[in-house]
């Protein structure tokens, strides 16, 4: 039964230093993505223009 106690109270302290890793990079800025947004705004742009493209196709169309 102390085994039991000894792994459980060695996995909490494991459990702990791994949280306390994880927000330590969080807070120094490990997971900010700068590369993203700057690409994500191109690729918005692309789709938008390929719908309005199309009706204003089906537009001209119905107009002659």
């Amino acid at each position: 039964m102390s085994v039991i106690y000894f792994l459980i109270s060695i996995s909490i302290v494991v459990a702990v230093f791994f949280l306390v890793a994880f927000i330590k990079a969080v807070k120094s800025g490990q997971y900010d993505d700068d590369y993203t947004p700057s690409v994500r705004m191109l690729f918005d742009d692309e789709l938008i223009k390929k719908t309005k493209n199309n009706n204003q196709i089906s537009i001209t169309e119905e107009k002659q």
